[in-house]
């Protein structure tokens, strides 16, 4: 039976879908450092760029995060990020039993190195905990900024806000991560860590460029499809 209330479009289920899949990845592949050469000197990073694997997934959580909050509103996208926030407890439960789970010999034909599937899914245990130091912090700093600057400039230049809030939330989160999980957490060298601050953050704010457009076009797709429905239901019969 309907309660009557319209069922959220795919794209509300979309940007949800992957804004909870890229963060949930993020904590899962960040354990492996990543290099991007570069075809020139950079100051600090040099001539690559080194960041964590984790940068490809979470640079999507922004570009999501942005959407939602200019389709739905700000208090939208703050469950969004909260939502997105406990799902970094169900990863850790989930790994954790997983690996203490009663497993099958390491002889059994098949089986794989379960010494490797250990150290390699419970290394994500502190990325976690930097993790959700820093996402706490970054994604609601982000959802408040892009707010912000929409309230100041009265809704125009989609553009500023999008890459004036990722680029601030951005650089928050990649310190808080990077000293959380790999400093006090981790064995990485405080020389190290401000390169891969460097790195990590030079990417994001390179994917903030570069996913502006889509942005836009997220936007106005889902606009123009909401301004034709309404055009069509407003039309006298």
């Amino acid at each position: 039976m309907s309660d009557g209330r319209p069922a959220p479009s795919p794209v509300q289920v979309g940007l949800i879908g992957l804004f909870v899949t890229a963060i949930v990845t993020a904590q899962v592949t960040a354990s492996k450092l990543l290099q991007f050469g570069l075809p020139f000197e950079l100051p600090v990073v040099g001539g690559a760029l080194v960041l964590p694997g984790a940068a490809l997934a979470y640079a999507l959580t922004f570009f999501a995060s942005d959407c939602y909050a200019e389709l739905y509103g700000r208090k939208a996208a703050t469950v969004v990020v909260n939502v997105g926030f406990v799902m970094n407890f169900v990863l850790l439960a989930l790994v954790w039993s997983t690996i203490e789970a009663p497993a099958l010999p390491q002889t059994v034909p098949g089986q794989i190195d379960l010494a490797a599937f250990e150290s390699v899914l419970g290394a994500s245990t502190s990325i976690v905990v930097a993790s959700l130091a820093a996402y706490l912090v970054s994604q609601n700093w982000d959802v408040f900024v892009f707010h912000w600057i929409r309230d100041y400039t009265d809704g125009e230049y989609l553009w500023l806000r999008n890459i004036g809030s990722t680029a601030t939330s951005q650089l928050i989160d990649t310190v808080i991560f990077i000293l959380v999980g790999f400093v006090l957490l981790g064995s990485t060298s405080p020389s190290d860590a401000v390169a891969l601050i460097a790195g990590q953050y030079l990417f994001k704010l390179l994917v903030a460029v570069v996913d502006t457009p889509f942005v836009y076009a997220v936007v106005a797709a889902v606009r123009s499809r909401k301004t034709a429905s309404a055009t069509a239901y407003s039309r006298p019969e």
